[in-house]
């Protein structure tokens, strides 16, 4: 068993796909997208035939591949290919052993739903590996897969220079990679980039107060507008994964 709850599908790891020669082509391409301009492969230096075959790899509708990002304290982020013949999605969320539920975080479909990551958890949890559980390690990679999952309005100055550094490693052209990575984030095609904040506490709220250090989102489209990530965990849970994510102790 993979994921807990999917146990009646056909989801295979799929982390062997990372070394399709076309892989990350076919998986970013479309986030490239703007108004303006059609989404291209030039910038990915790969071959069609290469991006096709990486495409249909991750489109194959017997084999629905999920991607495991494991970070602190057994947390784990999830990217899941649900290749629905008539409406495929990717869902990214986050699991625990400990939770009774998943954590949404975003999907990426006609029926989207996001942002569901900060860029602070995003790069967080790109350089937080847990080397003891199976799935991807490798911070680049860990960093492009959680890609499409984020909307932040308030990116520091160095996130084009650090998503431009994943792209050289991921195999883009030295001199196309930092355009590449302006572009990735300049304007998601789903949603806009939100604001991410702290929850306030107060003095009188007593029991009922927020649970500290788990970031909330003020994009209408987010899973994570006014609500927990992982509604039904305790407020230990809570704490540790806001740990985990690096939002706590802020």
């Amino acid at each position: 068993m993979l994921i807990k709850g999917f146990e009646n599908t056909p989801i295979v790891a799929g982390e062997e796909l990372l070394a399709l020669p076309g892989f990350w082509a076919a998986y970013l391409m479309w986030l490239s997208q703007t108004e303006e301009h059609d989404a291209s492969l030039y910038p990915f230096g790969v071959d069609g035939a290469d991006a096709d075959a990486a495409c249909d790899a991750l489109g194959d509708a017997d084999h629905w591949p999920v991607f495991r990002i494991p970070f602190g304290d057994g947390h784990t982020a999830l990217v899941l290919g649900r290749n629905f013949p008539d409406d495929p999605e990717t869902e990214y969320f986050i699991t625990h052993p400990e939770w009774g539920r998943h954590g949404h975080l975003a999907t990426v479909s006609g029926h989207q739903a996001g942002p569901g990551l900060s860029w602070r958890e995003l790069h967080h949890i790109a350089r937080t590996p847990d080397l003891n559980a199976p799935g991807v390690h490798a911070e680049y990679a860990r960093l492009l897969l959680l890609l499409p999952a984020l909307g932040d309005q308030d990116l520091p100055e160095d996130a084009a220079a650090v998503l431009g550094g994943a792209l050289a490693q991921a195999g883009v052209p030295t001199a196309l990679a930092p355009p590449l990575a302006v572009a990735l984030l300049a304007d998601h095609p789903l949603w806009e980039p939100a604001e991410w904040t702290l929850p306030a506490t107060s003095p009188l709220s007593a029991s009922q107060e927020p649970f500290l250090g788990i970031l909330h989102c003020d994009g209408y489209m987010s899973p994570r507008c006014g609500t927990s990530l992982a509604q039904g965990i305790t407020r230990e849970q809570s704490n540790r994964l806001a740990h985990a994510l690096g939002t706590w102790p802020a």
